[in-house]
């Protein structure tokens, strides 16, 4: 089983994440690679929670932006988390995992409701637990429904998965010399506004000691190395930057 350095987490995943390279929509052998790499935390007893954006089948801001009153477009952004769930439910009960969405908005036909104990529940009976539909209300954004679900459930750290090794001062797709960051203070994060969570949601991880560790999703086995404490990524805690 190795060394693991936690064992209850929640990974945060963006709707963009389930594209891969394409423009919109879920790519298939992505979805199966993130199924893959946490039936290998589930098979290993770490506990597992999951929290999927929705920006790879609607963008509320973009479309407030465009003109849509902005609580309609949250909601619908919000349903599109629902049907990203769903989806990576799927792909991980075709890999043998037992996996319960819960969603924050009622729809009770696909996903049980979101409840705090049963969600904790669950996981202690070894599913992995999708959290779904952001904190049901607009306004807030899937990082914030990730930092408060995994305060809720006593999550130990939030494994960010993004598209890039880490954090950095600079865009790296845009400034190739960018520098990644292996450590950042959340007050560090807040006043040099790096693109890690939004300002809320890193916020309430400082407010409470959780740590954010970011990583490359595009690598499979990432995400064990993570729990494992590989130096991977970019942790963002109370300590200084490096």
């Amino acid at each position: 089983m190795g060394d693991y350095r936690f064992k209850r987490v929640l990974l945060k995943l963006s709707g963009e994440a389930l594209m891969s390279s394409g423009d919109y929509g879920i790519d298939p052998d992505m979805l199966s690679s993130i199924a893959r790499q946490i039936k290998e935390l589930h098979r290993d007893e770490r506990e597992v929670a999951v929290v999927v954006g929705g920006g790879n089948i609607f963008r509320g801001m973009a479309a407030s932006a465009s003109g849509m009153d902005r609580s309609t477009a949250d909601y619908i952004g919000m349903i599109a988390t629902v049907m990203n769930s769903l989806a990576l439910q799927d792909a991980l009960e075709n890999e043998g995992v037992f996996t319960r969405v819960q969603s924050a908005i009622r729809m009770t036909e696909v996903a049980e409701p979101y409840i705090r104990r049963r969600a904790i529940r669950h996981l202690e009976k070894g599913r992995v637990v999708i959290f779904a539909a952001g904190t049901g209300n607009p306004y807030f954004s899937t990082d914030t429904a990730a930092a408060l679900r995994a305060l809720e459930i006593g999550a130990e750290a939030i494994l960010k998965a993004t598209k890039v090794d880490g954090v950095y001062d600079a865009d790296p797709v845009t400034h190739p010399d960018a520098t990644m960051f292996k450590q950042l203070a959340y007050i560090d994060v807040l006043n040099r506004g790096l693109k890690v969570m939004d300002a809320t949601a890193t916020s309430l991880c400082m407010d409470n000691s959780l740590p954010i560790i970011v990583f490359n999703m595009g690598v499979e086995g990432n995400i064990r190395k993570v729990l494992m404490g590989e130096p991977i990524g970019t942790i963002v805690s109370g300590g200084e930057a490096t």
